[in-house]
């Protein structure tokens, strides 16, 4: 039962997880445990931080942990949206039909609402051109989004206009089925000028970022890379670079470029103690392919290169 506890003005939900829910995803057991809360807000809560699992913070509603454990989350959001809201925010649209929407996403946009971004988001954008996707099939503030780019990542993103299309679009990016491209500047000039990453990821400690997993732990990521130009810049040696995610892993591209010491220009998060004038974190997806949803038929969609992104090029001295 919910305990407000001393000095909350909210509902807190402790539990010890018994054996059958070792083999549930903790936002399913909780969904079980807590009939007065609706599944899509437990993953919300889940997502803000808001779940401690054996004393530590878990945001990932996907995850699965041994019988014994002891779960607490505090119903603290109460003021928050209960759904995403349509809103008058023009879209670069890259391509269109009845079940498909291809965008080319700005630098700085958030792709749905979350703490601090209830507003001005992808989903805020599509349901106000796409009023269909407010459908009890999709989840409520994510609708139709398969897939993610950071805030500060520009570039191509695909979403789904129908549940159909949902499913059979994350079972192709499930079978690795889409092939993705991304253009990024970095700090230094990387060696081999082609070159194989393969370095599992797992979350930091710290919980605000993700890192190189310890051995026998993390979740397998693959990264290939091209070196497309080296040169100078700003009086620093950097690189413009075509990167290919094998996998699809939170951050996997800014935190295998990190690990082997070429941290993206503008990434404050996995270039610290590099400075640079950039105006973000210079990562660009460039290009996507995947399988039509309902056709098979293959896809190929290409974003432009944004203004931010070529100025910085356009200014390389080159190396020699």
């Amino acid at each position: 039962m919910p305990d407000a506890g001393p000095g909350n003005d909210f509902p807190v939900y402790e539990f010890t997880l018994g054996e059958l829910d070792a083999d549930e995803r903790i936002d399913q057991v909780l969904a079980a445990l807590c009939p007065d809360l609706s599944r899509t807000h437990i993953q919300r809560l889940i997502r803000e931080g808001c779940l401690t699992v054996n004393g530590k913070v878990c945001d990932v509603p996907r995850l699965k942990f041994p019988a014994g454990s002891a779960v607490k989350l505090a119903d603290s959001l109460p003021g928050t949206p209960v759904k995403a809201e349509g809103e008058d925010i023009p879209l670069d649209v890259l391509y269109e039909d009845d079940v498909l929407l291809v965008i080319n996403k700005p630098a700085g946009m958030v792709v749905h609402p979350a703490a601090g971004n209830w507003h001005g988001t992808v989903v805020n954008a599509v349901l106000g051109r796409e009023p269909a996707l407010d459908d009890e099939d999709f989840d409520a503030m994510r609708p139709g989004i398969v897939h993610r780019l950071d805030k500060d990542t520009s570039g191509a993103l695909v979403i789904a206009k129908t549940p159909k299309a949902l499913r059979k679009l994350a079972q192709s990016f499930a079978d690795r089925n889409v092939h993705k491209t991304y253009l990024a500047i970095v700090h230094g000039w990387p060696s081999p000028n082609v070159n194989v990453v393969n370095a599992p990821i797992m979350r930091h400690p710290d919980h605000k970022r993700m890192a190189i997993a310890r051995p026998g732990q993390g979740r397998e990521a693959l990264t290939t890379w091209k070196v497309i130009r080296k040169g100078l810049w700003d009086g620093r040696k950097v690189a413009v670079m075509e990167m290919h995610p094998h996998t699809g892993r939170t951050h996997q591209i800014r935190v295998h470029l990190s690990y082997k010491d070429y941290p993206i220009v503008g990434d404050k998060l996995y270039a610290r103690g590099r400075s640079s004038p950039a105006p973000r974190q210079m990562l660009h997806a460039r290009r996507i392919s995947f399988p039509h949803p309902v056709t098979g038929e293959t896809m190929e969609f290409e974003a432009p290169i944004p203004d931010d992104f070529l100025a910085i090029i356009q200014a390389f001295q080159d190396a020699e």
